[in-house]
C-alpha cells in the first residue's frame, strides 16, 4: 500500500501510567496498515520518551505547543488535520475535562479543539476517577459531542485498587481504530448500559367537554431531550408523553397518552424501571364529570366548573412496591423557586427534585415553557446545585451525565 493511500492516525497520549503502553499500541496500529504520528502531553513524556514514540512510528513526535519550527512546518491545526482520525490513548481525566470544556492550553488540547476529523478516546484512569460524577458528566458532554470510546476495562490497577479503569489493551485500540475507518460506527459512551429508564414528558389535557380541556403551556421539549439523552446514554428509555407536536425519538418505547389518570396507568405498567424522570406538567386538576356535548353560552350566566384532583403520579411512585431506584421530579415555579423546590423534595419522597423557574423573571428571552433553553438547579437531600443557562439539549446531556455519575458510585460502592 502506497504512503499516501495509508489512513492515518494522531495518536494523542495523555500523561497517566498507561502511557508506558503507547509504543505497543504504535506498532498495533502500524501493524494493521495505519500511519501514526504522535503527540506527547507534557505529562505523558515522564513515562514515555519521545525517541521511543519516533524509532515505533517512523516520524518526528510533537510537544510543543510553542516550538516556532514545529508552527512553521506543521502548525497544530494542519497536524490535527492531515489525520483521518484522532485517537487519545490514555485518555486521562484531565484531557477528558479539557476536551468537555473545549480548552486549549497545550499542543493536544489544542490541536483537538482544531480538529476537524472524528476523535475516539481510550480512557484510563483510577476506578475513583472514573466513578466521580465531574468525570460521568464530562463523557456524557463528549457523548453529545459524538466522541467514540474504547474501554475502559475493569482490573487491577497500579495504584493497587480494582475497577473499572484499566486502559483497554493496545491491539483492542487498533481494532476499534481499523474498524471505524473501514465504515464501522465508532465505539460509544454508553454509561447507562443495561438500566431501563421511564420519563414523562409534556402536558396532559382534562377534557371539560368534547372541545374543551385544561392544560398548561408545557411542549414536552425538555422531557423528549432528556429521554434521548438517556438513551443515547445506553438506556433502555421508555417514554410517556402528553399531547405535544413532537415526533418519537428514536431508540425507544414511546406510549402517547392524554389525561393524568392515563398517564399514570402507563407509568404503572411501565414498571419495574431503575429510574423514573418525571418531567411531565401534569394537571392538579380536572373537570369532576366531562359535559357530553359542547356547553353553551346561557342567558342564565357563566356555568360553574366542578374540579376534582388528579393522582400523584410522583408521589405514587414513591411509595409503590416496585419503587425506581432513582426516583426524579421537575418543579416548575414562577417564584420562590428552590423553596418550593426543597419543600416538593420532601412532599413527594423522591430523591432528587430538578427545579427551574419558568416566571417572567427567569432571563430567558421567549420563556421557558414552550422555548428552548432552560436553566435548572438540581436539588437533593445533599443540597443545591446549580446548571447555567443552555439549551434544553445542552441540559439534558448535562442531568444525564448526572444519572450516570449517580448510578457509577452506585455501583463502586456495591464492588
Amino acid at each position: 500500500m502506497s504512503e499516501q493511500a495509508r489512513k492515518r492516525v494522531l495518536l494523542i497520549i495523555g500523561g497517566g501510567i498507561a502511557a508506558y503502553k503507547a509504543p505497543e499500541l504504535v506498532r498495533r496500529l502500524r501493524a494493521r496498515g495505519l500511519a501514526t504520528r504522535c503527540l506527547l502531553t507534557a505529562a505523558a513524556a515522564q513515562f514515555v520518551s519521545p525517541l521511543s514514540l519516533a524509532s515505533v512510528s517512523g516520524d518526528k513526535v510533537y510537544d510543543n505547543l510553542f516550538d516556532l519550527t514545529d508552527e512553521t512546518e506543521m502548525g497544530h491545526i494542519q497536524l490535527s488535520r492531515e489525520a483521518d482520525i484522532v485517537l487519545v490513548a490514555p485518555a486521562t481525566a484531565d484531557i477528558i475535562a479539557k476536551m468537555a470544556q473545549g480548552l486549549a492550553n497545550d499542543l493536544a488540547s489544542t490541536a483537538l479543539l482544531a480538529t476537524d476529523k472524528p476523535v475516539m478516546i481510550a480512557p484510563a484512569m483510577n476506578v475513583r476517577m472514573w466513578e466521580h460524577k465531574a468525570t460521568q458528566r464530562n463523557l456524557a458532554q463528549l457523548q453529545a459531542d459524538g466522541i467514540g470510546l474504547v474501554g475502559p476495562e475493569e482490573g487491577d490497577m497500579a495504584c493497587g485498587e480494582f475497577g473499572l479503569g484499566r486502559m483497554s489493551e493496545p491491539d483492542d485500540i487498533a481494532a476499534a481504530v481499523q474498524a471505524y475507518l473501514a465504515g464501522g460506527a465508532a465505539p460509544k459512551i454508553c454509561p447507562l448500559s443495561g438500566l431501563s429508564a421511564l420519563v414523562t414528558a409534556g402536558p396532559t389535557h382534562e377534557p371539560i367537554d368534547p372541545v374543551r380541556y385544561i392544560a398548561n403551556r408545557s411542549s414536552g421539549k425538555q422531557g423528549y431531550a432528556l429521554a434521548a439523552a438517556l438513551a443515547e446514554a445506553g438506556a433502555q428509555v421508555h417514554l410517556v408523553s402528553g399531547p405535544t407536536h413532537l415526533p418519537d425519538p428514536p431508540n425507544m418505547q414511546v406510549t402517547r397518552v392524554e389525561t393524568a389518570r392515563d398517564m399514570q396507568a402507563a407509568c404503572d405498567a411501565a414498571l419495574p424501571v431503575d429510574m423514573a424522570i418525571m418531567t411531565a406538567a401534569v394537571a392538579d386538576w380536572r373537570a369532576a364529570q366531562m359535559a357530553a356535548r359542547k356547553m353553551k353560552k346561557s342567558a342564565d350566566g357563566l356555568p360553574t366548573l366542578e374540579l376534582a384532583e388528579n393522582p400523584d403520579i410522583l408521589a405514587g411512585l414513591a411509595t409503590h412496591k416496585k419503587r425506581p431506584a432513582l426516583l426524579v421530579g421537575f418543579a416548575a415555579e414562577t417564584d420562590n423557586v428552590l423553596a418550593h423546590a426543597g419543600e416538593k423534595l420532601q412532599r413527594k419522597n423522591c430523591d432528587w427534585i430538578i427545579a427551574n423557574n419558568v416566571g417572567d423573571d427567569s432571563g430567558i428571552a421567549g420563556g421557558v415553557m414552550g422555548g428552548e433553553q432552560n436553566q435548572v438547579t438540581l436539588v437533593s437531600a445533599a443540597g443545591e446545585k446549580p446548571f447555567p443557562v443552555m439549551s434544553k439539549t445542552e441540559t439534558a446531556h448535562a442531568l444525564a451525565g448526572e444519572i450516570a455519575a449517580h448510578f457509577q458510585a452506585k455501583s463502586g460502592d456495591t464492588q
